[in-house]
C-alpha cells in the first residue's frame, strides 16, 4: 500500500522512500521493544522486591519466636515464591515449631 502511494507520487524516489520508511518502522519497533522490556523489568523487579521483603519478615519473626534459624530454613524461605511465603507466614501465627510453619 505504501509502495503504491510512493510510486504514484514520486516514482523516481520509490526505492529511497521505501528504504527510509522501512528504517523508520524498524526504529519504532526497536523503541517499542525496549519500552516493553523496561516495563517487564520493572514488574519483575517489583515482584522480586516483594518476595525478598516477605522472606526477610518471615525469617525475622521466626528468629524472634524460635531462636536461631537453621541454614536450611533460611535457604528454603529465600528460594520460595511470594505465594508460598505468604502461606508460611499465615502458618507461622499458630506454629509452635519451625516445622509447623512449613506444614501443609
Amino acid at each position: 500500500m505504501v509502495r503504491e502511494i510512493v510510486r504514484r507520487v514520486r516514482p523516481e524516489e520509490e526505492e529511497t522512500m521505501m528504504s527510509l520508511f522501512a528504517q523508520d518502522m524498524m526504529a519504532k519497533g526497536r523503541q517499542e521493544g525496549r519500552q516493553e522490556g523496561r516495563q517487564e523489568g520493572i514488574k519483575l523487579g517489583e515482584q522480586r522486591g516483594r518476595q525478598e521483603e516477605a522472606a526477610y519478615m518471615l525469617l525475622k519473626q521466626m528468629r524472634r519466636k524460635f531462636g536461631p534459624t537453621p541454614e536450611w530454613v533460611v535457604e528454603k524461605v529465600r528460594s520460595a515464591n511470594l505465594e508460598t511465603i505468604e502461606i508460611w507466614s499465615d502458618n507461622f501465627v499458630f506454629a509452635n515449631s519451625v516445622n509447623e510453619v512449613f506444614a501443609s
